[in-house]
């Protein structure tokens, strides 16, 4: 990481003109290269780690979707009450801030990858214009799924004259991407120019190429519920072009602490007040020890007794199965009626004195989500197994959904093992799933077997956004809604962003456009593809 993200630090000169004709010569600083020079390649992994970033801590995943789909909880209380933006539905002093954070990272980072297709174009780079292609479709899609309608036919148009992009409508947007990313995919060739700087595939072309048809894939199944013919005809496509086909093809983005480029959701949850108030939900908790999932004991861990204790992120705790308790999403301790103290099933604090935590023994997510060096999900063989099980399922494509279950199981298994921590053997996961095969008896038992998965594996990956928007689109897993007192989302869980504020007065009538197309700008107005439940 180290080696390629350093190399960006360049910038492009503009040069003046003057009489004296060697004016240009003697005036050009030979360490700081126009683009006539440059080597766009070197754009790549910065791009690569701002998808990162646009996937993980602040710009939203961490404090919204991950406790919207109750994969964590917290008591959002004290110094961390920033987390009630997701657990509770509540405004926190920077919720306005946290709403444009995607927004902004994300298009900064297209318009990165604008900037190296440019370059790549002019110098007939073809495979590197292509991969340019299939990594701002993954960026803008993200968006899309975020905010819904976004700027895409006009966007990053800027050297054109085009100031203030409309917005397409997502329907358009998502049939624009998907062309993209088949012609991008298309254009990859094996005897094109090499992929240098590459830091997700080491310019490996066939593992783009089943990158991009793996994000086709994915795209496809978003469509399910509003066309189920286009969502088809789009996952035979991807299918057929080749899609993952084994976990060596999982699309991670690393990290590097030494070097500024920290895995930012390790970031936030190395703040004393997240390591001690950010737990698994119950949901999480219950679903894992149901069947005695062995990726418990690699996720979750009960902090030592004491609040000190429960503060560190560098102390180990008991990641024993038996002994892990889920928090149910929505509670405080503020000593109202949403205490968490007042439950029921309250543990029970630890510790005594000064030195108690009040929180009790509930899991904490384990070290591997605290180490800045961790890599970023993206795609996963895993997911994409979980995926064909589902178009499986539906008889959007042939094959058996149980196999493809089955093969998504076991690798959702061995690759956690890539988060550094604790791994799962071939044979462990290969016996679990063997030993809990998908529910055939209907469609609907399956559908939803393999979306709890989907569920499970993607928060599991911290890849909160996607497991967010899983449960859009397929309604799994079932989840009870949290009605805290004040909350912006009348007691229902959040189908999008609103749209970021930075926008008023910027590119105010575009987005207003939007939203009288949309139907409002809410967190329950819903995005085109959005029918799941």
């Amino acid at each position: 990481m180290k080696k390629y993200i350093g190399l960006f630090i360049v910038s492009f000169v503009l040069f003046a003109t003057s009489c004296d004709e060697r004016f240009q010569e003697v005036n050009t600083d030979p360490n700081r290269p126009g683009p006539d020079v440059f080597d766009p390649n070197l754009l790549l992994p910065t791009a690569s780690y701002g998808y990162g970033n646009l996937t993980t801590g602040y710009t939203g995943a961490i404090l919204f979707q991950s406790m919207w789909i109750q994969a964590l909880a917290s008591t959002s209380t004290g110094g961390a009450n920033y987390y009630s933006n997701g657990d509770k539905y509540v405004i926190s002093g920077s919720t306005v801030s946290y709403i444009q954070n995607a927004w902004i990272t994300g298009f900064e980072t297209a318009s990165r990858i604008n900037q190296l297709q440019r370059l790549a174009q002019e110098r007939n780079l073809t495979n590197l214009n292509a991969v340019g292609g299939i990594f701002k479709v993954n960026t803008l899609s993200f968006l899309a799924d975020i905010y819904g309608d976004i700027p895409f036919s006009e966007a990053l148009r800027a050297e054109e004259g085009i100031m203030q992009p409309g917005y397409d409508s997502q329907e358009e947007a998502y049939i624009g991407m998907l062309n993209l990313l088949a012609e991008s995919v298309d254009a990859l060739s094996p005897s094109g120019d090499a992929i240098l700087n590459d830091i997700i595939y080491d310019g490996d072309i066939e593992k783009w190429r089943r990158f991009g048809n793996s994000l086709m894939l994915k795209m496809a199944l978003r469509l399910v519920n509003v066309d189920p013919t286009l969502a088809q005809t789009w996952a035979q496509r991807a299918i057929s072009g080749g899609v993952f086909s084994s976990p060596d093809d999982d699309a991670l983005v690393p990290s590097d602490e030494a070097n500024g480029y920290s895995n930012t959701s390790a970031n936030a949850l190395n703040v004393p007040d997240d390591i001690y108030e950010v737990r698994w939900s119950e949901k999480m908790i219950d679903f894992l020890q149901s069947s005695n999932d062995p990726r418990l004991a690699v996720v979750a861990e009960v902090p030592p007794a004491g609040l000190a204790a429960n503060r560190n992120g560098v102390v180990v705790g008991n990641n024993d199965p038996a002994v892990q308790i889920g928090l149910p999403n929505g509670f405080d301790l503020a000593g109202g009626d949403f205490d968490i103290t007042t439950h029921p099933d309250f543990p029970g604090a630890t510790g005594s004195g000064g030195d108690v935590a009040l929180i009790g023994a509930y899991s904490r997510p384990t070290g591997i989500y605290r180490d800045r060096n961790a890599p970023v999900f993206v795609l996963t063989y895993a997911e994409v197994q979980l995926l064909l099980a589902d178009a499986a399922a539906r008889g959007l494509i042939s094959g058996s959904a149980a196999d493809y279950y089955r093969n998504g199981v076991e690798a959702a298994m061995i690759s956690l093992g890539k988060f550094g921590g604790a791994t799962i053997s071939a044979s462990a996961a290969a016996s679990y799933a063997a030993a809990n095969p998908l529910d055939v008896s209907t469609t609907e038992a399956s559908l939803q077997m393999i979306n709890e998965q989907i569920w499970a594996t993607t928060s599991m990956f911290a890849n909160f956004v996607e497991a967010w928007n899983n449960w859009k689109r397929s309604g799994y897993p079932e989840l009870t809604p949290v009605n805290f007192p004040g909350n912006f989302a009348s007691g229902q869980i959040p189908r999008r962003q609103p749209f970021p504020a930075s926008e008023t007065g910027v590119n105010e009538e575009a987005r207003d456009n939007a939203i009288a197309r949309m139907g409002g700008d809410t967190w329950l107005t819903r995005i085109w593809w959005d029918g799941g439940n």
